[in-house]
């Protein structure tokens, strides 16, 4: 938001344009990396680059590196310059068919998805612990209701969200596990330097115009460096976790085990008048997202709606009264 003021404050009406560039390009093309060949077509359609189109492709295609999937960014980035309404709806589109997608899933597939995933953070007795809570929550929810699993659901989405929270161990394997890797010699091809941007915790300074952490820059070394780490994560949440030490850490440790205590809480108290407001306070966490003092916000709001739902849950009498 201050970037954008900046540039409303600064620029003239007609010299300024937004779009939601990477937003469109991971709906529409299935991945964030498409977001600078979208850019290049919205800019030239917007007749900012001073280059023909037909040169622009047969750049694409000597690249020799994903041609079709770039000439098919390229033109998604002129269509959202010339037509904003009709890419804002081919996203929302896309959008809706993978949420779709994601609700026709049944459960079990959900849950297994997770705990595989959940070994491969941590290990399997991490995902073990995952597992069992759920299963908890499966039985007494076919104990009060046959016709719906809204509460198993909302249990093994939300505390695989909490259990899978990322840091620096996380990030550190997902970029060592081979797929960025992948990903980026099939759409950049030949040499080419990395370069990461990051804002290690424990010698990163404030940024005073921001106040979230500065980042600095470190060369192509840091992936090998990145291995290292993603093979430390067996110290996660132990004494020897020099990352855990941070407020964030700790504060996303605490709110596993507050949802633990409030799964217990709920299938302590659950039946059939209270079921609906037990989803509705199992789904909180939904509201928790970003990184930092953003994420931080969220989680201040997070803990206001929860106490909220609490009070629903265990007085359901009021929403009656209230009705």
């Amino acid at each position: 938001k201050q970037v954008r003021d900046t540039l409303l404050n600064t620029l003239k009406k007609d010299e300024r344009h937004f779009v939601p560039a990477t937003e469109y390009a991971q709906a529409l093309m299935g991945d964030e990396i498409s977001t600078n060949i979208f850019m290049v077509g919205y800019a030239w359609q917007k007749g900012l680059l001073p280059l023909r189109r037909d040169s622009i492709m047969r750049a694409i295609e000597l690249n020799g590196v994903a041609i079709e999937a770039n000439k098919k960014a390229f033109n998604y980035g002129r269509l959202a310059a010339h037509d904003p309404a009709t890419i804002e709806k081919l996203s929302q589109d896309v959008k809706g068919h993978d949420e779709q997608e994601t609700i026709s899933e049944d459960l079990e597939t959900l849950i297994n998805k997770r705990s595989k995933y959940l070994t491969q953070y941590q290990n399997k007795a991490y995902a073990d612990r995952y597992l069992s809570t759920i299963v908890k929550v499966r039985e007494a929810e076919e104990k009060i209701t046959r016709e719906s699993e809204a509460l198993t659901e909302a249990a093994a989405r939300y505390l695989h969200k909490l259990m899978a929270y990322k840091d620096e161990y996380e990030v550190a394997r997902l970029y060592t596990d081979g797929e960025f890797l992948k990903k980026l010699n099939a759409e950049f091809g030949g040499d080419f330097k990395l370069e990461f941007n990051m804002a290690p915790p424990i010698i990163s300074t404030t940024d005073i115009a921001t106040g979230r952490p500065k980042k600095r820059k470190f060369g192509p070394w840091m992936l090998k460096a990145l291995g290292g780490l993603a093979k430390m994560r067996g110290l996660r949440g132990t004494p020897f976790d020099i990352f855990g030490y941070t407020a964030e850490r700790r504060m996303e440790r605490a709110l596993i085990k507050q949802y633990e205590a409030d799964i217990d809480h709920v299938l302590k108290h659950l039946n059939a008048e209270n079921h609906a407001s037990a989803v509705k306070l199992l789904s909180v966490p939904d509201m928790i997202r970003g990184y930092g003092p953003v994420k931080h916000e969220n989680m201040e709001a997070a803990k206001i709606l929860r106490q909220n739902l609490m009070e629903e849950f265990e007085n359901p009498e009021t929403l009656r009264t209230a009705a």
